[in-house]
């Protein structure tokens, strides 16, 4: 029945000048074409298809058979196969490009990862043809192709372990190695384009770029459009294995293929990778600044020079290390500003990458006044604090500590008054105090003395750290890590520094932080054990009157379990034994700076109260 409508249309339709059809003649083409294939009358189609008399017919109306030829494509059924290749190919060389084109686009939107796969393993090679048959005016139609393929994809699962790769489980390492090649003929033709231009300016001694024409301008913007969206998309969330884990890499393949595609079509990567610092002029064409050159895909090409090396032959050695890391600090900032893991890792990378070329102590403190120099410690602090993944908070404090190392004495002393000042993290406080002691003691080791750490100089920074925030109601507990690291700094500074010398200007200001800190912690503490003592007692009281008791937790010590308590006494008790610690180092310090005060002769003690 369908073979006959569709015989039937088709010498209708031989009948007409022109290609004049009604749309009742394209709809019953349609729908008795597809019919047909579907049916398993390709033989017959094929017949129909290749008749003389009806190529007419077929380049006007043909393409409306690609959906059922391309699915039967895809079974790969034997007994069609090759009379269906036959009527597909056939209809890629005589219909018109741009139905084809529609009619191509359309069979790739799948949802399955196997589908997507096998769609674009079929159909690549099929757009590239058409799409070069359209001569000059592809350029838009490239675009919006290269557009719906990496739509696709973007929807394909990504490999995490090299086994994944190796194996391809996914199919996405297939996926971007047809894409390479789909992409070559116009990545050629631009780079030819480019040539051309560049040789008739060394012809007729024009100076300056070649200025090429709109529609090679516009297939330029396509290809960098796909490019930053290749990188920002797709590589950015991609963990390319080293060549030592994976030697032959088909995605580190995709990702130097996209570099060389900026490289070809006149994107040199130095320029694009510093951007950031670099003088940016107005450039001509219909595409935004940040249209044209996203962020993230900027930080991804970043990753991949820096982290992987790839393309690292493109960039003069010229270019010192403090130089390529005040470039990503940009990139660095943007990565660890998002919450998603994947940018977090690659931003800590690269910072860290970035470091690792810049030798310790050489950092100078000019660039403190560089807003991504303190923008980034921001954005460190709240990955080692509230990232999920331990081994990214881990990472995080090992680059952090990293990135400190880096800066000069003075950078240091900076560094630590911005962090104490706006970190608001009892753990990170303690940790940057930990630095600032580690800073002194060197300073006070022979011939390291430096006038940051040490005398006047050192006395804000020590007044800064030897404080509490909230005075006696402080929350201990929750400034915990903070109070032990400073009360660690003031023990070592009374037991280091003799009150003769007094190298800190730990002695004649030592009034001042009992004043400031000593004397408020100990009320502190005796406050908060009073509340915590009452709390204690209620609790155990509480729980005396209650007739079904709360789930208990035993507590072993050695082979002796302790008496059964509450999950809320216990961690009553545990703040009453922390309170007991902080009173056991006061005390200690209090001991200590008496025991050398009295040492010392009234008249030679520098110790004393302002008038």
């Amino acid at each position: 029945m369908a073979l006959d409508q569709f015989n039937d249309v088709v010498q209708r339709c031989q009948a007409l000048p022109g290609d004049n059809y009604t749309t009742e003649d394209h709809d019953v083409f349609m729908i008795a074409g597809r019919t047909c294939i579907e049916e398993g009358d390709i033989a017959q189609v094929l017949s129909i298809v290749f008749d003389e008399k009806n190529q007419a017919i077929v380049k006007c109306m043909g393409w409306n058979l690609l959906p059922p030829l391309i699915q039967a494509l895809l079974k790969k059924e034997e007994k069609h196969l090759t009379h269906c290749l036959a009527v597909f190919n056939h209809l890629l060389q005589i219909c018109r490009p741009k139905e084809l084109l529609i009619g191509l686009l359309e069979q790739l939107d799948q949802d399955d990862p196997v589908a997507i796969a096998e769609s674009l393993h079929l159909l690549l090679n099929p757009l590239q043809h058409v799409l070069l048959r359209l001569g000059s005016r592809k350029a838009s139609s490239l675009g919006m192709t290269l557009s719906s393929v990496l739509d696709q994809v973007s929807k394909l699962p990504l490999p995490h372990t090299k086994e994944q790769e190796e194996d391809d489980i996914f199919l996405l390492c297939r996926c971007c190695t047809d894409l390479t090649e789909f992409l070559k003929p116009f990545v050629h033709e631009v780079r030819q384009n480019t040539l051309k231009g560049k040789a008739q300016n060394e012809t007729t001694g024009k100076v300056g770029g070649h200025r090429v024409s709109g529609e090679e301008d516009e297939l330029q913007t396509e290809l960098l459009k796909y490019c930053m969206k290749a990188l920002g998309h797709l590589l950015l969330e991609l963990q390319l294995k080293d060549p030592d884990t994976l030697p032959v890499s088909p995605l580190r393949n995709f990702a130097m293929e996209i570099l060389n595609t900026l490289d070809a079509i006149g994107e040199a990567l130095p320029r694009l990778a510093f951007r950031s610092l670099s003088k940016r002029k107005p450039i001509p064409g219909f595409l935004e600044e940040e249209v044209r050159y996203p962020k993230e895909s900027l930080a991804s090409l970043a990753h991949l020079v820096f982290v992987h090396h790839l393309a690292a032959d493109m960039f003069p050695a010229v270019f010192s290390s403090v130089f390529c890391l005040r470039c990503n600090m940009e990139h660095i900032c943007l990565l660890l500003s998002r919450s998603e893991e994947f940018r977090i890792q690659k931003g800590l990378e690269l910072y860290e990458k970035s470091l690792v070329r810049v030798d310790d102590g050489s950092l100078p403190a000019d660039l403190l006044d560089i807003k991504t120099f303190l923008t980034v410690p921001q954005n460190m602090v709240k990955v080692m604090t509230l990232c999920p993944r331990h081994d990214l908070r881990t990472r995080a404090l090992k680059v952090f500590q990293m990135s400190i190392d880096k800066f000069d004495t003075e950078a240091k002393y900076k560094y630590f008054q911005y962090m104490l000042r706006t970190s608001n993290h009892s753990g990170v406080e303690g940790f940057i105090i930990k630095n600032i002691k580690n800073q002194i003691v060197a300073a006070l080791q022979p011939g390291n003395g430096n006038v940051w750490f040490e005398g006047v100089q050192l006395l804000p920074l020590l007044r800064k750290v030897l404080s509490l925030p909230d005075g006696p109601e402080t929350d201990l507990l929750q400034h915990l890590d903070r109070i032990m690291e400073a009360l660690n700094l003031l023990r070592y500074l009374i037991i280091r520094d003799k009150v003769t010398q007094n190298q800190t200007g730990i002695w004649t200001e030592l009034y001042k932080i009992e004043d400031a800190f000593t004397k408020p912690l100990r009320v502190g503490v005796n406050m908060s054990r009073a509340h915590y003592e009452r709390e204690l007692h209620a609790a155990v009281e509480t729980k005396r009157s209650k007739v079904k008791e709360e789930p208990v937790v035993s507590v072993t010590v050695g082979d002796e379990t302790l008496p059964d308590t509450t999950s809320e006494s216990q961690a009553l008790r545990s703040a009453l034994h922390t309170f007991d610690m902080i009173e056991s180092v006061l005390v200690r310090i209090e001991e200590l700076a008496e025991v050398k005060e009295n040492l010392q002769p009234e008249s030679t003690s520098p110790r004393g109260r302002d008038p």
